[in-house]
């Protein structure tokens, strides 16, 4: 008892107050996450739609989400955190309804166009405001404490969004739309705003032609490209999972229910990865990360029963807690601290570019070589991945060692505490 209580103290203990709020929205949110989740099965079989037009719906979402995370990332760094996590909420909340009353194609396209520019800008201000109010030291189980809220939420709404879908799918854009303006309102309620109330006391400003600065940083580039390879591998268990199960006959239950095997595996086992991988090399980390990852989506090809995806979800879902720890750290130290908005506007493009591509591509691979070429290339572009991330990785070190001692050198002497050197400050 007493060293379970140690871990619990360790795992939580010390955390500001804003990110704990940050954190209950999060969780909040995420409780409602039904439609993203059942987006696919919505489009085919309630809306009639086909394979490739519901790759295209499910594409503008990420269209939109690109649009959206880039402009957030501007708006985060020049308006503030806060305001534009305030109205990326509501406008989503509302676009969601919207969402869920079109019928037609283009309005069902529109809607989801607009719902991914409003539900993604938010991604850049949070990331921003929790690197702004974590210290560095801690940053690792923050981040996995926040990753483990998202997928207590996930695995929750999966089940319960199985069962919703039965009675009225328009239910789930409803639930959804409500938490978005929870969440909403916490943040105007709660979260203060923190562009310049950050860990790190520091008198830089952000430089003119601040776009040109991170395309100019070859090192957090290839960072956001081999991240782009990871998202278009994971993304296809929203898109082309669902559409597998249903052709080998599950339904929309058994799919809800054998998806949120990977929320329920991330909330029972998260909070443990950052003390397993404290210490170690986050490129391996992340290299082994990639393969399981492809590896648990290639043995999809090989799967028919709701048993045997299951056993695949698992599988990829534990590259998947070793990749979002040390993708959230790895990310916040190779961000300046004027630019951390526009960097994690630009980190969220290799999502966003992912989800617009990964279900376009995975029903065209599905439709012309067939459902095996689509899972077993999953995991080819795992394997080559993880190649990348053991090849590039001791440069992004480099750039995260010289951003620190850059950070600790505009750290006034008077400002940091006694016992700390400048590193830790930094």
């Amino acid at each position: 008892m007493l060293t379970m209580r140690s871990w619990f103290r360790d795992t939580t203990g010390g955390l500001p107050t804003t990110f704990w709020y940050l954190w209950t929205g999060t969780l909040i949110n995420r409780l409602g996450s039904f439609v993203l989740i059942f987006l696919a099965i919505y489009l085919t079989q309630e809306r009639g739609f086909s394979a490739s037009q519901a790759g295209l719906v499910l594409g503008l979402w990420g269209v939109g989400g690109a649009v959206g995370t880039t402009v957030g990332g501007t708006l985060a760094d020049r308006w503030g955190r806060r305001p534009t996590l305030f109205t990326a909420h509501v406008g989503a909340a509302a676009m969601m309804i919207a969402l869920g009353l079109a019928r037609d194609l283009w309005a069902v396209a529109l809607g989801a166009l607009l719902l991914g520019m409003f539900a993604e800008a938010a991604r850049p201000a949070f990331g921003a405001m929790m690197i702004d109010v974590v210290p560095a030291k801690d940053r690792l189980r923050a981040f996995s404490l926040n990753y483990w809220a998202i997928n207590l939420g996930f695995a929750c709404a999966a089940i319960l969004a199985g069962l919703a879908a039965q009675a009225d799918y328009l239910l789930l854009f409803m639930v959804d739309a409500a938490t978005m303006l929870i969440t909403a309102l916490i943040i105007f309620v709660r979260v203060p705003e923190t562009r310049h109330a950050g860990p790190t006391v520091t008198t830089a400003k952000a430089p003119r032609g601040a776009l040109r600065t991170i395309l100019a940083d070859r090192v957090f580039l290839g960072f956001v490209v081999l991240n782009l390879f990871a998202a278009l591998v994971f993304l296809q268990h929203i898109s082309m999972l669902p559409i597998a199960m249903g052709d080998s006959g599950l339904s929309p239950a058994t799919f809800g229910s054998v998806i949120a095997l990977n929320g329920v595996l991330i909330v029972v086992g998260q909070l443990f990865v950052p003390r397993l991988i404290r210490g170690r090399s986050r490129s391996h980390v992340l290299a082994l990360s990639a393969v399981v990852m492809g590896v648990g989506f290639g043995l999809t090809a090989f799967a028919g029963s709701a048993w045997f995806y299951g056993l695949t979800v698992l599988i990829w879902t534990v590259g998947e807690m070793l990749n979002s720890p040390s993708n959230a750290t790895l990310i916040a130290e190779l961000s300046p601290a004027a630019l951390r908005g526009r960097y994690q506007g630009v980190f969220g493009l290799s999502w966003q570019i992912a989800g617009a591509s990964a279900p376009v591509l995975g029903g065209l691979v599905r439709e012309h070589a067939g459902n095996s070429a689509l899972w077993l290339g999953c995991a080819a572009l795992g394997v080559l991945t993880a190649v990348a991330h053991l090849v590039s990785g001791p440069a992004r070190e480099r750039r995260a060692d010289a951003l620190r001692r850059a950070g600790a050198a505009l750290v006034p002497a008077d400002a940091r505490p006694a016992s700390q050197p400048a590193e830790a400050t930094a």
